[in-house]
């Protein structure tokens, strides 16, 4: 670690968590949580979601299908030594890390209970500074006084990001899901889309419906179909109708 004399110094603020939803957090919540040290490694993530398309009795799998983008996450370590310029002590430091991590109190009064949103600041390194919440905290105690008292501590943060609506997110739905489209290769079925997408094929109907398929037993390869969000399904949803006539559900489905 490296003391951050002369330098700017990392910190991390908390934010109330956003009034009756939304992608904005609320005002900050308390001060700034400034680091003893500032790290000396940060491991940003980012990563995509891929669907393989495994075609049955084929000798070479099918074209992979993109289905989004994966928040990005940042892993730190925070370094805690003796008391700090403020009086407070290694224990109370590490107690305001682990409170990110419990709802706040005004989200509880709220009937909401939400953790806070937070957000890891460095000077102008924009990267890795984003809205995010506190995945994980790790406290390891490595030095104490004679009554038991911790004068050192490191802590392990696990930030991951808060993003708005994605791109292609239904506007009327009002909620997180994405519907997405999806290109017919050979072997697709609508219980098996039924249940790559929803993990349950007897929903088929649901992306029937929703294509205006007369004849949902043929899919052609190359037809693009559209792919309800899991919250555009009707209240009450058969769940017997079987797969349609002509084609198979996923083995192990259904019996």
């Amino acid at each position: 670690m490296t003391r951050p004399t002369g330098k700017v110094s990392a910190f991390l603020q908390r934010y109330h968590p956003p009034p009756g939803g939304g992608n904005r957090p609320g005002g900050p919540l308390g001060g700034p949580i400034a680091f003893m040290f500032n790290p000396n490694q940060l491991t940003l993530t980012k990563s995509a979601a891929w669907i393989p398309h495994v075609v049955r009795g084929a000798e070479q799998v099918g074209v992979p299908e993109f289905s989004g983008s994966e928040p990005r996450t940042l892993a730190l370590t925070v370094f805690l030594d003796v008391t700090d310029t403020h009086g407070r002590t290694v224990q109370q430091r590490v107690e305001t890390l682990l409170s990110c991590c419990t709802p706040t109190t005004g989200s509880i009064a709220a009937k909401a209970p939400s953790p806070p949103w937070v957000k890891f600041t460095w000077g102008q390194f924009q990267t890795v500074s984003f809205y995010s919440y506190a995945s994980q905290v790790t406290a390891t105690y490595t030095l104490f006084n004679s009554s038991g008292t911790p004068l050192r501590a490191t802590c392990e943060l696990n930030l991951t990001e808060i993003s708005g609506s994605k791109p292609g997110q239904n506007p009327t739905s009002g909620g997180r899901s994405a519907r997405r489209v999806h290109r017919v290769v050979d072997g697709d079925s609508l219980p098996l889309l039924a249940h790559r997408e929803y993990g349950d094929p007897t929903v088929w109907r649901v992306i029937a419906e929703a294509n205006d398929l007369d004849d949902p037993s043929r899919l052609r390869p190359g037809t693009e179909l559209l792919l309800p969000a899991a919250d555009e399904f009707p209240p009450v949803l058969s769940r017997d109708s079987g797969p349609p006539a002509g084609t198979v559900a996923p083995a192990g489905e259904g019996r």
